[in-house]
């Protein structure tokens, strides 16, 4: 019994010791491979293999290696051996091939392919192998007869779909990598969204009509599956027709009785996208079909609001009887859920909309005084409301009143953009009431705030004041001009004229020119006199191209060619303009944005 146990551990030493040996060889051939070695490479996989049982990686490896020293009769040698072997294993057959290819012998190797592909067996895992080793020396056609062979004889049908999708586009014939990746979601259709990502990173615009042609013959052919359609829908959402997006939502909706999921989503993507008409569908669509106890039904009141508001306001072409409307809608919506914490950012937009738009100063101001001290709002929350509300008293003319809610939020908000715009806010009140010095010193700290807008406009409130003050005797004219954009702000546009028309009467040759034709310029805009806007803005452009005023000019006037007067190749010109003549401008990336967009080369 002792010599036994004794015979078996040695036996076992002894295997352990083969092993470690094999492994050994095998890293050192491995290391030859890769410097170039072939000799001694190809001498270490022979013995690995021949000690192996049928390693394919060692004889692979072995061929290679022979084939690299072009010694092309030790490599026939070598595959008839052991085609004589294994004569039913259709992948020797491929590297038999490749020998009399490297030999440039053709035709013969085109006779050792097709007798690979004539083996295609139902054997799932011998036609991967056969697909892999043709892949492995990029013979896409000949792999793409083994799947399609294996397709044909196969039950499963669109096992290997993926494979032919991958080769077809590597050989870039994208209409049937398309084919075949619809097919293969038909096995795997949780592969949906990696297919998304192929089809993102591989076809190029004009491809996505091909994908949609596709998805409509799926769609007909399978109309249990859920995934082409859902696929259609997100083709329409990437070519940013969100009408059609919303028709395929809707239809899934229906069909599927869901909660309006999709829908919603279709409505939150279009409104990010500013096609305000296909989100009011979108949100329309979930009020009427799902009654106010579903889980999107206020949530779709409020968007349909926020869109309605957007799109009325959104380039000043609206009318009396639509913001009219508008206000009916929103008095019917707080009539029905109240003013609460839940509603409060509505009540927010709504006493914007009051002021700015129906010039009722006094009923955005009760809105927010009413809900300002509402159980369950945050600081942050209430701290924007009082911004809000000071930004009101300061056009009702309240300007005491103003600063003190600026100021309350400036304490509470030491740290952040809050307290900084509130800062800000108060900085531009002492520009208003023309001390300039303490203005300027605001605006100086303002420089390096969290927010890039109100550094950018620190850092231009600060360069405006230093030039119209450094080179005066007087502050009049400055003071005249601040005078003029609080009228501004505080909707006195006739006021303004008239305060603008003092200053140029009595400083004719004041800096401030190419400022006061700004002005008037915002002010035409703000009443829709657009072409006594576009001389002024133009005027500025060719007769003050230097000063501070000129690229703030050209930006809202191409925004006009483009938002208003559609007149977009007016306003690619001058997009163009901004980022190439004044590349420092900070106006310069949104307009080549723009530029890009408007030339059909970026998508929005």
């Amino acid at each position: 019994m002792r010599i036994i146990s004794r015979y078996i551990l040695m036996m076992l030493f002894l295997a352990s010791f083969i092993t470690i040996a094999a492994g050994q060889e095998s890293k050192l051939a491995n290391e030859y491979y890769r410097s170039g070695e072939y000799e001694k490479a190809g001498i270490l996989y022979k013995k690995l293999y021949d000690n192996s049982r049928n390693n394919d990686f060692y004889f692979n490896r072995y061929l290679e290696s022979l084939l690299a020293l072009e010694d092309f009769n030790q490599a026939e040698k070598a595959i008839k051996q052991e085609i004589k072997k294994r004569p039913n294993d259709a992948h020797l057959y491929v590297s038999y091939g490749n020998i009399f290819e490297k030999k440039y012998e053709m035709d013969k190797a085109e006779e050792q392919y097709k007798k690979a592909v004539k083996m295609v067996r139902k054997d799932l895992g011998s036609i991967s192998r056969l697909g892999n080793a043709f892949l492995s020396l990029a013979k896409y056609d000949q792999a793409i007869d083994v799947y399609e062979s294996a397709m044909d004889n196969l039950d499963n049908k669109y096992v290997f779909a993926y494979n032919l999708a991958d080769l077809y586009r590597r050989k870039g014939t994208t209409d049937k990598m398309i084919q075949y990746y619809l097919l293969s979601l038909l096995n795997s259709p949780n592969r949906v969204n990696s297919l998304k990502n192929l089809f993102q990173r591989f076809l190029a615009e004009e491809d996505f009509e091909e994908l949609q042609r596709q998805l409509y013959v799926m769609i007909q052919d399978h109309p249990e599956e859920i995934t082409f359609p859902e696929m259609l829908q997100w083709v329409f959402i990437h070519k940013k027709d969100y009408t059609r997006a919303l028709r395929q939502a809707r239809a899934l909706d229906r069909k599927y009785d869901e909660n309006g999921s999709r829908v919603y989503e279709i409505g939150s993507i279009a409104q990010n996208a500013k096609d305000y008409d296909s989100a009011i569908q979108a949100y329309q669509y979930i009020i009427d079909n799902k009654g106010p106890n579903t889980r999107f039904y206020i949530s779709s009141k409020l968007e349909l609001l926020d869109c309605k508001r957007k799109k009325v306001t959104q380039n000043y072409d609206y009318t009396q009887a639509e913001l009219e409307e508008l206000e009916m809608e929103y008095e019917s919506f707080l009539n029905e859920f109240g003013k609460n914490s839940q509603t409060i950012f509505l009540v927010k937009e709504y006493a914007r909309f009051q002021a700015l738009y129906l010039n009722d100063i006094d009923r955005a101001i009760d809105l927010l005084e009413e809900v300002k001290s509402f159980a369950g709002v945050s600081q942050e929350v209430r701290s924007n409301i009082k911004i809000d509300l000071g930004d009101y008293y300061l056009i009702k003319g309240d300007i005491w009143e103003a600063t003190l809610l600026y100021s309350q939020v400036d304490k509470a908000f030491k740290e952040g953009i809050l307290g900084e715009r509130a800062r800000y806010r108060n900085a531009m009140l002492s520009y208003y009431n023309g001390d300039f010095e303490w203005a300027q010193q605001q605006f100086d700290i303002l420089k390096a705030a969290t927010s890039k807008l109100i550094s950018n406009d620190a850092i231009d409130m600060s360069v405006f004041i230093m030039d119209n003050l450094g080179l005066d005797t007087t502050a009049v004219p400055l003071q005249l001009y601040a005078e003029a954009e609080l009228l501004v702000y505080q909707n006195k546009f006739n006021e303004a004229f008239t305060t603008l028309d003092k200053i140029e009467n009595q400083f004719p040759d004041h800096i401030l020119q190419d400022d006061l034709m700004y002005i008037k310029a915002q002010i035409h805009k703000r009443r829709k006199e657009y072409d006594q806007s576009v001389s002024y803005f133009q005027a500025i452009m060719e007769n003050f191209p230097e000063e501070i005023r000129c690229d703030n000019a050209m930006m809202e006037l191409a925004e006009m060619y483009e938002n208003i007067l559609g007149k977009p190749e007016e306003a690619k010109n001058l997009y163009e303009k901004i980022f190439l003549d004044y590349s420092n401008s900070t106006f310069a990336i949104e307009a080549r944005k723009r530029f890009r967009i408007l030339r059909g080369d970026e998508i929005q």
